[in-house]
């Protein structure tokens, strides 16, 4: 096993492999609490979506205060006009090139739209951008992304906020396959710390995670609980697994037994 394993974006080293989100919390001060115990290193904000004014100055405070790196967003954005514009506000507010692209292209289950996607995640790389798109399982988007020049992708395991967890592995599986060196990060849907560890254990390198940890009845005993998810879905990813039999087979050594009890 490595003795050094970080996540890696964009050339920075990060050691927790768990990505956590700012909103929907039932106070700022459970929402700081649940950070600081989620072990996370990067946090997601909002830009669009925060007040400007004395309360969204105290908000913004409160995030500085934990002292993560902070990955900005464009949630909200339906348009290639409105992502390129609010992600060029974003760099100047958080003085960082990350931008977490979302463009979503269907209101009933926020789906990603491609095809938006692709066009503004070209002009933000251009403009000097490092990007990390949020869309959906699908290979061949995905490795549009990549070409492009992402070299983290963000692919849900299911729509935003259902918790749902991983609704189609063979997808994730199949991206996971043909992108070796792509740093892969599920982000939306997951809802339980077992889902986390599945995304960990079939090699993903993150999770993202929001409403599982702020719409959990305790937010700060959840974050612990997928703290030590995404841990052992990493550690079992490099032990690897056994593999999978179709019959049964002892675990129990033979050694005394009669040989016509024997196989």
């Amino acid at each position: 096993m490595q003795t050094k394993d970080c996540l890696t974006i964009y050339g920075e080293q990060i050691k927790s492999r768990l990505l956590i989100g700012s909103a929907l919390y039932p106070s700022p001060d459970i929402m700081t609490q649940s950070i600081v115990a989620s072990g996370a290193e990067i946090v997601t904000v909002s830009l669009r979506r925060q007040q400007s004014a004395a309360a969204g100055d105290d908000f913004w405070q409160l995030i500085k205060n934990t002292g993560l790196k902070i990955l900005p967003n464009t949630a909200g954005c339906h348009s290639v006009k409105e992502a390129i514009t609010l992600a060029k506000m974003c760099r100047e507010v958080f003085a960082t090139d990350w931008i977490k692209l979302e463009l979503i292209g269907d209101d009933y289950n926020l789906q990603p739209d491609p095809f938006a996607l692709l066009e503004a995640t070209k002009i933000l790389i251009n403009d000097g951008f490092k990007v990390l798109p949020y869309c959906t399982d699908d290979l061949v988007l995905c490795q549009r992304l990549n070409e492009l020049g992402c070299e983290v992708l963000m692919p849900w395991g299911a729509p935003i906020g259902t918790g749902k967890g991983l609704l189609n592995s063979y997808n994730l599986k199949t991206i996971r396959e043909r992108l070796p060196d792509t740093t892969l990060i599920v982000d939306a849907g997951l809802g339980l710390p077992s889902h986390a560890c599945q995304a960990l254990e079939m090699g993903y390198d993150a999770v993202l995670l929001n409403s599982a940890i702020a719409g959990a009845g305790c937010p700060i005993t959840m974050s612990r609980a997928f703290k030590g998810a995404v841990e052992a879905g990493r550690f079992a990813y490099q032990a690897k697994a056994m593999p999978e039999k179709d019959v049964a087979a002892p675990s129990t050594p033979t050694m005394g037994m009669p040989f016509w009890h024997q196989q």
